[in-house]
């Protein structure tokens, strides 16, 4: 048994909750390290996403792994999902794809992560699915949604979901707005291969808060941070509230998570989240 009973019950409730069972407001997670775990738990989060690298990449030994498992089960605040899913090295796109050393790594990570209970992956890796100079996109797009299938299918085994994210171009030359996110989950057409909408991305790119009304039943995952800086939210004061009453018109009730850069976590924790609430609620009231 992976969890003890307190902790058992804490993951059951947080997936009830998300899956819009309890509340009808979307709940507030941080992307952080677990190390943050008690300040998080101090200023009223729900839950956190870690990396992959951090918890449950291939590359901790067996031993490690168990020592690793004993740390999620003692967060106050629990792991709802994981990020930065596969390594810049392990290309998606383009003349140097491996799919065998992809399809063995994602299988790792989809087995240590049915051990630790995690049971959605949000895919960003901007260095992985960045095309190479003067690549057609047309066919890194062929190329991504053919891998996408696959390891899509490997989830399925692992009961694991996959949340495709749009990354700004500053990050990666792919995939860059939620629209063209959308369209690649739509082509991917597997069950465990949804959407991620980040806020912040959308933000830098200037797309407009519409084009969530065209995510309901796809999007599963949203992250948020202010856009000039990756602030989090209430530090300049960027108003989200025509992505969040997108979200709502969406009836979306699952995880907002604040993935921004924090100068001092402790100090700026509170505040954050209860500039972002306040949004929420004035939008879901």
């Amino acid at each position: 048994m992976l969890f003890n009973c307190k902790h058992a019950k804490v993951i059951i409730v947080l997936w009830l909750t998300l899956a819009g069972n309890l509340y009808s407001q979307p709940q507030l997670g941080v992307a952080t390290s677990m190390s943050n775990d008690t300040t998080l738990a101090r200023s009223g989060y729900t839950f956190m996403v870690e990396t992959v690298g951090n918890t449950v990449s291939p590359k901790f030994s067996d031993e490690q792994f168990a020592a690793q498992l004993i740390t999620f089960r003692n967060l106050r605040v629990p792991i709802y999902a994981i990020n930065i899913f596969i390594p810049g090295e392990l290309k998606l796109v383009g003349p140097l794809v491996n799919e065998k050393a992809i399809l063995d790594y994602t299988r790792n990570v989809f087995e240590r992560s049915q051990q630790a209970g995690i049971k959605l992956i949000v895919w960003g890796s901007g260095g992985a699915r960045r095309m190479p100079e003067g690549y057609s996109k047309e066919k890194a797009t062929q190329e991504f949604v053919s891998i996408a299938r696959k390891v899509s299918e490997q989830a399925t085994q692992y009961d694991i979901t996959l949340a495709l994210e749009n990354l700004n171009t500053q990050e990666t030359n792919f995939i860059n707005t939620v629209a063209e996110a959308l369209q690649i989950v739509k082509q991917v057409n597997h069950k465990n291969f949804k959407l991620c909408a980040d806020i912040y991305h959308m933000l830098r790119e200037n797309e407009p808060a519409s084009v969530l009304l065209q995510t309901k039943g796809y999007l599963v995952h949203c992250d948020v941070a202010e856009k000039e800086n990756r602030t989090p939210p209430g530090t300049m004061g960027d108003d989200f509230t025509a992505y969040l009453k997108a979200l709502k018109k969406i009836g979306y009730v699952g995880a907002i998570v604040l993935e921004s850069r924090w100068n001092n976590l402790v100090k700026e924790a509170d505040p954050a989240r209860i500039s972002l609430q306040q949004q929420i609620n004035n939008v879901w009231k």
